[in-house]
């Protein structure tokens, strides 16, 4: 049975650096779309990063510059280093993978519903 498993999160001061890991299992995922998303409180979940199979990257906004995401095939895990974290950075992050290797549209990382298969979460709280 598929699955991903993330660690890594933790409490850390504004500033700080953390990296989270999403170790996957059960599929071939060296051919798919590895992602983060993050959910605040009260908040929906939001997308974070996402890398596909060739290492291309994307990004939102808000992170950019600051978070790095990366994957080991030979590992099947992927990483998000988080540098200069900021408070508005606290929620769960969420690990996800889709079977697609690379999406048509730049858009489509961005989407919840393109991505079938997610991890249990990892808490990040920064505090200021």
């Amino acid at each position: 049975q598929a699955q991903l498993v993330e660690s890594g999160g933790g409490l850390v001061q504004a500033g700080d650096s953390l990296r989270l890991s999403c170790a996957a299992s059960g599929r071939t995922f060296s051919r798919e779309v590895m992602a983060w998303f993050r959910q605040a409180p009260g908040k929906e979940r939001e997308f974070v990063a996402a890398i596909n199979w060739s290492g291309s990257t994307y990004y939102t906004d808000s992170v950019k510059g600051r978070f790095t995401i990366s994957r080991d095939n030979a590992k099947s895990t992927a990483y998000l280093q988080m540098n200069s974290l900021k408070p508005e950075d606290t929620a769960v992050y969420y690990c996800a993978a889709s079977r697609t290797s690379a999406f048509p549209y730049s858009g489509n990382y961005y989407l919840k519903n393109e991505y079938d298969l997610w991890g249990q979460g990892t808490q990040v709280t920064v505090s200021s």
